[in-house]
């Protein structure tokens, strides 16, 4: 008996009484229904609507995102200009790959004509690939980096005037420099004597 009366008697028990008491003097004064404050109408939102709204918001979300994902990673997408000047090769030389040694030669007086001495140097460097992938000395590998041409054609005859043409082809892609007529002299040498080579062998 002394547990229960303890129990009512407790100051917890006594602050609780009095808290109840106070929140019930609190609802009499302030009823929850006041005649005085408007009706606000229960509005709901069609669901279709809410579904929108959410899709447009995850879409521009996701959009976002992805633009902010493009201008972070657009530094990484662009290539260094070697590379660029190393792809525009490739392609050239995918397009031009069937085209003969002759056909380079040709392309190469047209370009001496014009004075274009630059794409006439370029027209020799593809002739000697062609040669050298006609003889299967070295075939074609469009991969292929000028300096790994250079090791292959070391051990070659007449491997200084192959060096002449590749070099001079880095200066091309590479180089800000003008080739002038005597640069396409010392290829066009270069390049005869590799033919003056390819017809004492036969």
């Amino acid at each position: 008996m002394a547990a229960d009366s303890f129990d009512k008697n407790s100051l917890g028990w006594q602050l609780q009484q009095l808290a109840q008491r106070v929140g019930e003097w609190i609802e009499a004064r302030f009823p929850q229904n006041s005649p005085n404050l408007p009706q606000i109408p229960n509005w709901s939102f069609p669901t279709w609507l809410l579904e929108a709204m959410f899709w447009a918001i995850v879409l521009s979300a996701t959009l976002w995102l992805s633009w902010q994902l493009v201008r972070l990673l657009a530094p990484y997408w662009a290539g260094s200009s070697a590379q660029d000047a190393k792809w525009q090769l490739h392609k050239s030389a995918s397009k031009e790959e069937e085209r003969s040694v002759a056909g380079w030669i040709r392309q190469m007086q047209e370009f001496q004509r014009q004075g274009n001495y630059r794409e006439a140097c370029r027209a020799l460097y593809m002739a000697m690939l062609q040669r050298l992938n006609d003889t299967k000395l070295v075939p074609h590998q469009f991969s292929r980096t000028d300096g790994e041409y250079l090791q292959v054609v070391q051990p070659l005859p007449q491997s200084q005037a192959y060096q002449t043409l590749i070099r001079t082809h880095e200066q091309l892609c590479f180089g800000d420099g003008v080739i002038s007529a005597d640069v396409f002299n010392r290829c066009q040498r270069a390049y005869q004597e590799i033919e003056r080579l390819k017809s004492e062998e036969v």
